[in-house]
């Protein structure tokens, strides 16, 4: 994809942004579900790791290389009309200025980015370190004059015991990632939680990202709560498992 094209793709994401209140991005995998989550009518979409790695008989986690998912992602983005963000779950160990190249060179219009850092025993990294990754995928979009949107993602809910036990450490993290220059933060794990959901919305300037299922969430209430941003996270896919379940039940031998 044309450089410029590219700018204009992350530009109209950026934009987005603004004019949706959430801007849900359907979580596609191929260009079969990229085609039909467009055709439907859906401004911009995300590339999830965990539904890309299922497709590929691949592990989530970085089950993959940072090459063999750009090598995967190429043709989705190549396939629609609409922005793609990508998720990159921790980095595959590139440093920021690497992770951003590869994205811009296959058309990727924003990302995702988590701190569970798979290829150093799952650790979460800290508060700081997080944040400092973040400022390095900040500065290198900057620097390559394409404005990248960044969804900063934290596992801390997602790994705590008590999701309500991390609340004042989770908004730190998020505060933290924004002031880095997070477009847009994304606290996994708190999507059944009305309180959690409005603390953080309340926290922070930038739109939070929300995981919805598809099918047992209700759209009217991430708006209600403050929600600026949704994905589905692998939960299309597993909508679209049951159905093919469903519609095949009859039919097997």
């Amino acid at each position: 994809m044309d450089s410029r094209t590219t700018v204009e793709r992350a530009q109209r994401l950026k934009q987005l942004h603004s004019e949706y209140k959430p801007l849900v991005l359907p979580t596609v995998w191929d260009v079969w579900s990229a085609r039909t989550a467009a055709a439907v009518g859906f401004p911009a979409l995300t590339v999830g790791s965990h539904p890309l790695a299922d497709s590929r008989g691949a592990d989530d986690h970085e089950g993959q290389t940072f090459e063999e998912v750009l090598t995967a992602v190429r043709p989705i983005i190549a396939a629609v009309d609409v922005p793609v963000s990508v998720d990159l779950e921790a980095g595959y160990g590139q440093k920021p200025a690497d992770l951003i190249a590869g994205l811009i060179e296959v058309g990727g219009a924003g990302l995702n980015i988590e701190d569970t850092v798979h290829s150093d025993g799952g650790r979460l990294r800290s508060t700081q370190e997080h944040a400092s990754y973040i400022a390095g995928l900040r500065a290198a979009a900057d620097d390559a004059g394409v404005p990248v949107w960044v969804n900063g993602r934290t596992d801390l809910f997602l790994q705590a015991k008590d999701a309500s036990g991390v609340l004042d450490e989770a908004i730190e993290r998020l505060r933290a990632m924004e002031q880095a220059g997070a477009d847009s933060v994304y606290p996994v794990g708190i999507q059944d939680d009305d309180d959690l959901l409005t603390a953080v919305t309340g926290a922070v300037a930038v739109p939070v990202n929300s995981t919805a299922h598809p099918v047992r969430h209700d759209l009217e209430r991430f708006r209600r709560l403050g929600v600026g941003r949704i994905t589905y996270g692998p939960l299309l896919q597993f909508a679209m498992t049951d159905a093919m379940k469903d519609v095949l039940g009859s039919w097997k031998p």
